[in-house]
């Protein structure tokens, strides 16, 4: 996993962990909600987390980008997937989602490979 990956991950779980623990209700209510937004439903979760990916990558949120991809790979998420689904987002959001397509693109490359390297 890389450097950058890591400390994002790092980051996340401890500033969520600060969040959620602050003892204001309504953050639990909201990432209990996000969270459920995401699992299997009519719609698998390798799916929900690509159309994130592409609200993501069209809102230009790169934590959001890296977070979408990370949880897709998860999920089995391929290649050619990954490559569809940034194709929706440069299509829906225009030039301005190029330089996020170059992130996002740069994530997907280095956490498939990681998990290409787990299952080797």
């Amino acid at each position: 996993m890389s450097k950058h990956v890591a400390e994002f991950k790092k980051y996340r779980a401890e500033m969520n962990d600060k969040i959620l623990n602050s003892g204001f209700r309504d953050f639990k209510k909201f990432f209990a909600l996000d969270n459920k937004a995401y699992i299997d439903g009519a719609l698998n979760a390798k799916t929900k987390e690509l159309m994130g990916l592409v609200a993501s990558m069209v809102l230009r949120c790169d934590d959001c980008i890296l977070y979408h991809i990370d949880r897709a790979v998860q999920e089995g998420a391929n290649r050619q997937e990954f490559y569809e689904t940034f194709n929706i987002a440069l299509i829906v959001g225009g030039s301005i989602v190029i330089p996020h397509l170059r992130y996002a693109f740069e994530q997907m490359e280095d956490l498939i490979d990681d998990k290409e390297k787990e299952n080797e």
